[in-house]
């Protein structure tokens, strides 16, 4: 297996873009676009079995988090610039892509922007658009992420604070106990607290927290901001192959935001886990993977 934790690769205004490569080197391409807050090291715990599966799986820190330089006031859709240029760069004409939570709205707009060069998409757990029309944005939202995106609201500034002072509180508790991944009030489903369970997948969310935050919060800042405004693009103007997954009980991104981009996306594959939250399952996670190439 060859990984490569860190490419630079330059993006068309001239940012830093740090991205990282994960499995077969000359396996089925698919970009992985990390969640919120997250960053390059986002992947599955079994990284050899992304080599059996020949997988390539490509990843990159969104502008502002890790090594990546910060675009001030970026939408969700200039992920699709980054996204081109990566790919540009490593020389992949064709590839899948898939972004879980914070990731997922940035799939859904590589999908419209960049269809001529996908095979098939996948949003996870992704959030749909702040004014989406008949959508109860916050029904069944724990009520820290409420929290968080009323900051959001409030503007730059009060968001940057108050992340910058949970960002800290988290990195304290990891190299307390490196299991404490979530602080014990959040309102997650027993799904989810199995998998945060698991000393894998807990290497791994150490590991991307640590990075997520190595330059500061504003990647996650302007995360929150893309989200509660337009995201730049429309989703009826996507015409590759997508595929909506959500879990039943998630209370990060509720069911709601899965049901409604399940309607909206054009002619999407709609899997809904029944008994699931907000975290992919590992066991099967690769086999997703593999199935999201497959039919591409």
């Amino acid at each position: 297996m060859t990984t490569y934790r860190l490419t630079t690769i330059t993006a068309s205004d001239g940012r830093a873009l740090g991205v990282a490569q994960w499995g077969d080197p000359d396996g089925d391409v698919v970009f992985s676009l990390h969640g919120t807050p997250g960053s390059r090291f986002g992947r599955p715990p079994d990284e050899a079995g992304l080599e059996r599966a020949r997988l390539r799986l490509v990843t990159y820190d969104r502008p502002g988090y890790g090594v990546s330089d910060r675009r001030p006031g970026r939408r969700v859709v200039d992920c699709a610039e980054d996204v081109a240029a990566i790919a540009d760069a490593l020389g992949i004409d064709r590839f899948a892509v898939t972004g879980g939570s914070g990731g997922g709205p940035h799939a859904l707009a590589v999908a419209a922007r960049l269809g001529n060069r996908l095979t098939r998409v996948e949003c996870r757990v992704g959030a749909a658009p702040f004014d989406a029309e008949g959508l109860d944005w916050w029904a069944g939202m724990d009520p820290r992420n409420v929290q968080e995106f009323h900051w959001a609201i409030e503007g730059e500034q009060v968001l940057h604070d108050n992340l910058a002072r949970l960002a800290g509180e988290d990195l304290a508790r990891i190299a307390q106990d490196p299991s404490k991944i979530l602080s014990d009030d959040w309102q997650l489903a027993d799904a989810d607290r199995e998998k945060l369970a698991r000393p894998d997948l807990q290497q791994v969310f150490v590991e991307d927290m640590r990075n997520a935050y190595s330059a500061g919060v504003w990647g996650w800042v302007d995360d929150d901001l893309a989200f509660v405004t337009d995201w730049g693009f429309n989703l009826d103007q996507i015409e590759v192959p997508v595929t909506v997954r959500y879990g039943a009980h998630d209370v990060l991104v509720p069911a709601g935001h899965g049901a409604w981009l399940a309607s909206h996306v054009p002619g999407a594959t709609v899997v809904v886990h029944t008994e699931g939250g907000h975290l992919s399952d590992p066991d099967t996670r690769i086999e997703e993977l593999r199935a999201l190439v497959a039919t591409g």
